[in-house]
């Protein structure tokens, strides 16, 4: 690779010409970039500062089609690989007033001060400018791409290329990265992006009956067995899910050992349902303890029934 590239100011190089701060085109810098090659566009209205390029391509493209003219190729390959046989007989021409070839020259001077190539390819990249909506996801191609939720209503600039979607915010930072999707769902969703009400609704409903018992079995035995209940008395397990959440969401509320003992009142009433285990706990019932008829002390002085024969 060369130190400098020098390309004329189309578009595709250059937004903006100017002699002093040219604006590059954001696809073409990332080329750059990628590359580690400094851009210095050529001078408007100043032929000098290519007619080398532009002349040497003229006569290659001349030298070329006549060599081509009357022959077929039924394919590219077949075509560029004949270009390539070509252009090697041309590399090693000798020169008429000089010494050496193309190719010697090449090894003496350019090669030295050539580097290698980067271990990645470069890939092209779109760059697409969105305001992030109130569902906090950006449009691409008919696909939607989550962002941070706090930045609602702000312009974020999409790199898009084959295989990725980086999103990035006003100060240049990368806020977003997803895989590109090409097909199913149109929704692409990070969960740290959401806010907390949605991120709370999401896990909600990954949850199924394992998770739900897991949940259960860490706060006690009572608890699984009303979760485990609710669970197997529906015939599609999917019914009782929301329910099984608000049992053991309670246990936010009041604790483990109230939403516990709830259970265990619940379990011995025979009636293992939500309405029950939020009842006992609203009305303070899980607090109240069975009274126990502790049998009478002997004593001395205490007559037996005998007494009264």
């Amino acid at each position: 690779m060369p130190k400098v590239i020098v390309p004329d100011n189309c578009k595709t190089a250059v937004t903006k010409p100017q002699y002093y701060d040219p604006a590059i085109n954001p696809a073409y810098w990332d080329f750059a970039c990628h590359y580690s090659v400094a851009v210095i566009p050529a001078r408007i209205r100043e032929p000098q500062d290519k007619a080398p390029v532009e002349s040497s391509v003229g006569w290659l493209e001349t030298w070329l089609l006549e060599w081509l003219r009357g022959k077929q190729y039924f394919s590219f390959e077949a075509l560029n690989a004949e270009i390539r046989e070509r252009l090697h007989v041309l590399s090693e021409k000798l020169f008429q007033k000089r010494k050496g070839s193309r190719r010697s020259v090449y090894e003496q001077v350019d090669l030295p001060a050539l580097r290698g190539l980067p271990p990645q390819r470069f890939e092209h990249a779109q760059y697409i400018t969105r305001r992030v909506p109130d569902n906090y996801h950006v449009e691409y191609d008919g696909f939607y791409y989550s962002v941070p939720h706090n930045l609602f209503k702000q312009e974020v600039t999409m790199r898009v290329t084959a295989a990725t979607v980086e999103i990035i915010n006003d100060n240049r930072e990368r806020v977003a990265f997803h895989v590109r999707r090409l097909t199913g769902s149109r929704y692409v969703t990070i969960t740290a992006h959401m806010p907390a009400n949605h991120r709370h609704q999401s896990e909600a409903n990954h949850y199924d009956g394992a998770q739900y018992r897991l949940w259960a079995q860490n706060i006690g035995e009572n608890t699984l067995y009303v979760i485990g209940l609710m669970l197997s008395s529906q015939q599609v397990e999917e019914q009782a899910y929301r329910a099984c959440m608000g049992v053991l969401q309670c246990s936010r509320k009041y604790g483990n050992d109230r939403l516990e003992n709830a259970c265990a009142k619940a379990r011995s009433m025979n009636s293992c349902t939500y309405t029950t285990v939020t009842n006992i706990l609203k009305n303070g019932q899980d607090k109240q303890t069975s009274s126990i008829a502790k049998s009478t002390p002997k004593h001395e002085n205490l007559r037996g029934a005998g007494s009264y024969v």
